[in-house]
């Protein structure tokens, strides 16, 4: 079973992701970007999901804080990807390094979709349809 860290402190965003995964994959949450880098430690997590609004630092943020600890070996590589506010917030994502992003509202087909070809090792970066 695949482990996926979730940061959000929004729980209708835990909602949509538990919904879209159903059981086939093991979920873990934190509510704040500051959490993030400690629990990448704690659980290992094969893919990191961050909301970019994420209270006292924000998912791009945390993005760009996990491939540092990445760049000087403190963590291993992983994917990790953005769920965006607006189409404008791509920026962010592509200046954070992220693997991919999707662009909300969330639907479960698209997030379980992006969840797999992130693991797959596959670039996501849809937005709305």
């Amino acid at each position: 079973m695949t482990d996926i860290l979730l940061a959000t402190d929004a729980d209708w965003v835990l909602d949509e992701v538990e919904a879209a995964i159903g059981g086939a994959h093991t979920l873990h949450r934190v509510r704040a970007g500051v959490d993030v880098i400690p629990a990448i430690r704690e659980v290992d997590p094969d893919v990191v999901i961050l909301d970019l609004q994420i209270g006292n630092m924000g998912g791009a943020a945390t993005c760009i804080a996990i491939r540092h600890e990445e760049g000087d070996e403190r963590l291993e590589e992983r994917p990790v990807l953005l769920l965006l506010d607006r189409e404008v917030d791509v920026f962010l994502a592509q200046q954070a390094e992220a693997d991919g992003w999707l662009v909300k509202p969330l639907d479960a087909f698209r997030l379980l979709r992006a969840i797999e070809r992130t693991l797959a090792g596959e670039a996501v970066t849809e937005a709305v349809s």
